[in-house]
């Protein structure tokens, strides 16, 4: 038998345990669970490191929002931290398999709410959100196929999911039934958003991609200084930098600069950065510390 390997990533504990365990009462479904975004990458790097994967993540639209009966999970196989009150394959919703006075001494025991930091070992604060985990679990590892789990629609959010690489939206309280359709459909390569949506999320992505065409015009009106000058400042670098990286002086990359936000229709950095992304303008490579530079013919 085939065994599909699912990571559940919710910071509401009882339902993240609630799903976790319904799912993995099918007999060829295997989950795991994580209470944040950094907690979920870790799983995917053990896991990778185990020479095991997982095959489909299911991730909270409202990752890291505050609210009440959040807390972390360890991520631990939910198989061994079964949900309190679960009954079998009885999941129907977000609190389905847990009773009332479980739920209410969540809400009374101390539980925190969910913080969007978490602080990794080696003391960095790492900011994690749902649509953000999705995009960079799509950028490291393509082959996990992502689900977002919602409390509302929202075509707008979905949308944007999708752009991030997800291969689903699905409702929080749709039955175990759909949930467990729309995970073997992303599995082969389907996209699942509930029928009501549809509509909403093609005019969302219409929209996203004229805004796009647009940008990418303006861009191309740029001239190839300019627009290495705009790579460079969507590379985080400022005037003196972008002078020392190109060779050329402080006055003349302020012009140029002062160019690029006239031709792009803007008027800041950070709006003609938005701009550069939205038209796909990735930042200018910057030479690491061992890298060697050639200045006017002489290499530095």
């Amino acid at each position: 038998m085939v065994r599909i390997r699912v990571l559940v990533v919710d910071d509401h504990r009882i339902f993240a345990e609630s799903l976790a365990a319904a799912l993995a009462a099918e007999p060829d479904v295997e989950v795991a669970a994580a209470g944040s975004g950094p907690a979920a990458l870790r799983c995917l790097e053990r896991a990778a490191a185990e020479g095991r994967r997982f095959d489909v993540m299911l991730v909270d639209a409202d990752l890291g929002a505050a609210r009440p009966g959040a807390g972390p999970l360890a991520g631990v196989p939910a198989t061994r931290r079964p949900a309190p009150g679960h009954a079998g394959r009885s999941y129907a919703g977000p609190y389905a398999t847990a009773t009332a006075a479980t739920t209410a001494a969540a809400a009374a025991g101390g539980a925190q709410p969910a913080a969007r930091g978490v602080q990794e070992p080696t003391g960095e604060l790492v900011f994690v959100d749902g649509l953000s985990l999705v995009a960079g679990v799509k950028a490291a590892r393509p082959s996990v196929r992502t689900v977002v789990l919602a409390e509302r629609d929202d075509p707008r959010r979905a949308a944007l999911a999708l752009q991030a690489g997800a291969s689903g939206w699905v409702a929080k309280d749709c039955s175990l039934q759909r949930l467990l359709a729309v995970v073997r459909g992303v599995l082969r390569d389907e996209t699942h958003l509930p029928p009501a949506l549809l509509t909403g999320v093609l005019k969302e992505l219409t929209a996203a991609r004229k805004h796009r065409t647009e940008s990418e015009r303006l861009v191309e009106s740029l001239t190839p200084r300019e627009r290495e000058v705009l790579r460079c400042m969507v590379a985080g670098l400022g005037r003196k930098a972008v002078a020392e990286r190109l060779f050329l002086s402080p006055h003349t990359v302020r012009t140029h600069m002062q160019n690029v936000l006239g031709k792009l229709g803007v008027h800041s950095t950070l709006a003609a950065v938005a701009l550069a992304r939205r038209a796909g303008v990735g930042p200018a490579e910057l030479p690491g510390p061992g890298d060697v530079v050639e200045r006017g013919g002489q290499l530095a």
